[in-house]
């Protein structure tokens, strides 16, 4: 979250919200007069999410339940947070629901696991074992960020935790025809 660039009064997408674990701090670094938008598929988790937000009293943070392919968004924002949904990122329609859904030159950062260099084959055991509970496949895990790259423009990416790990940010790019 702290390589989202955010300011007061905007309005951020939280893709894959889950049980709404990063709402309270996108909600500190918009403010009141911004937005958080969580979009969650499954029903129990953005249950708990709202359940989160209405216990907090933030007026200002909704979750849409819906897959992020399908989510009916009805703001344009600001930026949006990819944060640990390895499955959406590898959703090219996914991807283009939200972006269409942001501004051009809208920040967008993403963050979670990733394979290794071949040679950290211990590492890589650890993360199959850590991950396999939370993504269905583990096709694009050597850059997950790869289809979301192809939307954004001044990609910047940090490997962390010996390469099991990584942080993108980027910019929406402009569309044809759109002013900026």
């Amino acid at each position: 979250m702290e390589a989202l660039p955010l300011s007061e009064g905007q309005v951020v997408l939280d893709v894959g919200c889950g049980t709404g674990l990063c709402c309270g701090m996108l909600r500190q670094k918009v403010g009141e007069q911004g937005g958080v938008v969580g979009i969650e598929e499954s029903p129990e988790m953005a249950a708990v999410a709202r359940e989160h937000i209405a216990r907090e009293d933030w007026h200002n943070v909704t979750v849409v339940q819906s897959p992020a392919e399908d989510a009916d968004i009805a703001v344009t924002a600001d930026a949006a947070l990819f944060c640990a949904v390895h499955d959406i990122l590898q959703s090219p329609n996914a991807l283009l629901n939200v972006v269409e859904k942001l501004r051009p030159g809208a920040w967008v950062a993403a963050g979670g696991g990733k394979w290794a260099a071949p040679i950290m084959w211990g590492v890589n055991a650890q993360v199959r074992m850590m991950h396999a509970p939370f993504v269905r496949s583990f096709e694009g895990f050597d850059r997950p960020w790869s289809r979301l790259e192809q939307l954004t423009e001044d990609v910047q990416v940090r490997e962390l935790a010996f390469g099991s790990g990584y942080i993108m940010t980027g910019k929406v790019r402009s569309r044809p025809g759109s002013a900026d």
